[in-house]
């Protein structure tokens, strides 16, 4: 009995490593490479650029006081060149839609003319400061480009003037520095360097158009004395400006997710 159980452990113990050895060896395979999120738009981000601008403004002569009329309305203007900073935050939503709230300011010299038509004499003005803070939605065109629009609050600083007659410099006026609020629409596009071939993870560039409307300012002129004339000038001015500025997005890349 002993004899026929350790012939049978032996055939038994024989026959298994037969069969192992006609399995064919164990292969090993690499686990798929992660596939990369897409970057998100959500996040913070800052941004600095430059411009150009051009205002226009109605300008009437008046008693001060009492507000009556002396002339027609006449159109004056200015422009000139600015700089820009500014930050905010935005929010990606239903994948192709992005939403974000912002604030920045315009610093430069949009120099132009403010006239006195009833009393014949003129002189420069410049819109020197403006400030901004809305909201903004856009739209992605492509994982890495926004096309959106904005709106909102906005104010303006214009400065003084001295005002001189069309055929002599001596001056007859002068008029003080101002701030007026107001608001402004615009749009523009924003998107990756990478879209120009330019490797630099998180930073983009935007152009904008952005128009401003402020509230009418009555000037009133003063000698370089100080004493009121009685005359004054109408000013409501309409500013627009069309900017480029490059664009750091804190958050831009995001985590490598494995999928298998």
């Amino acid at each position: 009995m002993k004899k026929l159980v350790l012939a049978l452990t032996a055939i038994a113990a024989f026959s298994g490593s037969a069969l192992a050895a006609d399995l064919p060896a164990r292969t090993y395979t690499k686990a798929p490479a992660p596939l990369p999120v897409a970057p998100s738009w959500t996040g913070f981000y800052l941004f600095g650029g430059g411009g150009y601008g051009i205002w226009d403004a109605d300008n009437q002569s008046l008693t001060v006081p009492g507000g009556i009329g002396l002339s027609t309305v006449q159109r004056m203007g200015g422009d000139g060149y600015f700089g820009t900073v500014g930050g905010g935050y935005d929010w990606q939503f239903n994948q192709s839609w992005v939403a974000g709230i912002f604030a920045d300011a315009q610093f430069g010299s949009l120099k132009g003319t403010v006239q006195d038509a009833f009393n014949d004499v003129s002189g420069s003005i410049k819109d020197r400061t403006n400030w901004a803070a809305g909201v903004r939605v856009g739209y992605l065109v492509a994982p890495s480009v926004l096309s959106y629009v904005n709106g909102g609050y906005s104010g303006g600083e214009f400065s003084g003037s001295t005002l001189s007659g069309n055929l002599s410099s001596v001056p007859f006026a002068t008029t003080q520095s101002f701030n007026r609020n107001g608001w402004f629409v615009g749009g523009g596009v924003e998107n990756s360097l990478n879209f120009f071939g330019i490797a630099a993870p998180g930073w983009f560039m935007k152009t904008e158009y952005r128009v401003a409307e402020y509230d009418k300012k009555t000037l009133t002129e003063t000698t370089l004395g100080g004493i009121p004339t009685g005359f004054g000038v109408t000013f409501n001015p309409i500013v627009q400006t069309v900017s480029t500025s490059l664009v750091y997005r804190f958050n831009w890349g995001g985590p490598i997710v494995a999928k298998y």
